[in-house]
């Protein structure tokens, strides 16, 4: 009887066979902390005696959440953190470079076969590189700062298959969502999503980070690719030298479910508050006016995002009616979009561009909604309270969709503007 991908990454991780449903103590590769996690789990560390973490080099910190601090118990957080870093000499990316999921893959903290964790729930997102990358609490990660392994229940795996071929201005945001609409935001808890395909197979990185970073809005515990051509020449630039695993599921792999998804008639998708896997074809809520438009976050803050939003919006501008904030994700995904002349068009159109963080997706730091107001978003949850307002709403898209009703004042097919 064949494996997962996932049952294969924990067999060699704990030196062993391991199946599916089995709790191990497995190593873990690389652990990320940010401002909003790292602190209580810097505290959990110290309660527990901790003197000195497993590896300093095998941590990864940064701070994306509320940067630069919004307030004074954020800078505090920040200052916290700054001088843990310090004393147990752990590489702190600090403000610097970005959102932690964009982060972490474009630095090459993440690849095929490894086991990576991250106390923030969307850190599945490393998936795209072959990884076991799975969020975790706080507390959890406080052990993992002591002794670089914790306990996990390995996850049966639902395999995903998706053939076709995308529509004009139809993408990865489309399908993921999609995918929520059918299996629930419920339907694929503590397993892991395998996705694979010839469309997945042809996908950029981009928009498998896309695919994995939403894995978690359906309640899995990781969003998984195997690894190809697409992963390895992505990573030989970040982690030049290094040996990148050769894995694949077996063809006889045990799997509690599999989908499959034909995306050559898939239309662009929308999901309507306050629920993720509440998602309809866009005809179904063109029209409703808007307040709101954020291109960004660790699902849709990539350069390809932005460059399929501007194709979108041509030599048009935005509506007067409505505020546009577009957040790159990283130093390195700005700094593409500002050379390819993209940030200008965006701000002559009338947009405010930001540096990377995750800015209103977190509805911390900036760009939050007042009671009744409306707001379209590239990023990855809708519920209620999330930019704002418990009273406002969020309704969640891809980056043409975004472009086109930002154009219009209203949600809007990109495919007729």
């Amino acid at each position: 009887m064949g494996t997962t991908l996932v049952e294969k990454i924990f067999s060699s991780r704990c030196g062993r066979e391991v199946r599916a449903g089995e709790v191990v103590m497995a190593p873990v590769d690389r652990a990320m902390v940010h401002d909003i996690t790292g602190p209580l789990a810097v505290r959990v560390f110290k309660e527990m005696g901790g003197e000195k973490v497993f590896d300093p080099a095998r941590i990864v910190m940064l701070f994306d959440h509320q940067v630069p601090a919004d307030s004074v118990p954020a800078a505090e957080n920040q200052q916290f953190m700054r001088v843990f870093a310090r004393e147990q000499e752990i590489h702190n990316y600090d403000l610097r470079e970005g959102v932690c999921h964009q982060v972490l893959m474009e630095k090459g903290h993440a690849a095929p076969g490894e086991i990576v964790v991250g106390s923030d729930s969307h850190t599945c997102t490393y998936g795209a590189a072959g990884a076991f990358a799975t969020g975790i609490g706080s507390t959890d990660m406080g052990f993992v700062l002591k002794f670089g392994a914790l306990y996990f229940r390995v996850p049966e795996s639902i395999r995903v298959e998706v053939t076709g071929a995308f529509a004009p201005r139809v993408g990865a945001k489309d399908l993921i969502l999609s995918i929520a609409g059918d299996i629930g935001a419920g339907g694929a808890t503590y397993q892991a999503l395998e996705f694979c395909g010839e469309t997945i197979k042809t996908m950029p990185m981009a928009g498998r980070m896309t695919c994995c970073n939403m894995a978690i809005e359906m309640g899995a515990k990781a969003g998984i690719v195997p690894p190809d051509a697409v992963t390895r020449d992505y990573l030989q630039a970040r982690r030049p030298g290094a040996e990148i695993a050769d894995l694949a599921p077996d063809l006889d792999a045990v799997y509690a479910d599999r989908r499959t998804y034909d995306v050559t008639d898939l239309v662009p998708q929308v999901a309507v508050p306050h629920n993720v896997d509440h998602v309809v074809d866009v005809d179904e809520v063109a029209g409703t006016s808007i307040d709101q438009v954020f291109i960004g976050s660790c699902t849709n803050g990539r350069y390809e995002d932005f460059a399929e939003a501007a194709e979108v919006l041509g030599d048009r501008t935005f509506s007067d009616e409505v505020r546009v904030i577009v957040v790159p994700a990283s130093k390195e995904e700005y700094l593409k979009t500002l050379r390819a002349g993209l940030v200008e068009r965006f701000v002559e159109a009338g947009a405010l561009v930001e540096a990377p963080c995750c800015g209103p997706c977190m509805g911390g730091a900036f760009g939050l909604l007042a009671p009744g107001e409306v707001s379209l978003s590239t990023s990855n949850r809708n519920f209620r309270g999330r930019q704002g307002s418990t009273e406002a709403e969020v309704y969640l898209c891809s980056p043409a969709t975004a472009a086109a009703s930002a154009i219009t004042g209203a949600i809007t097919d990109p495919r007729e503007v």
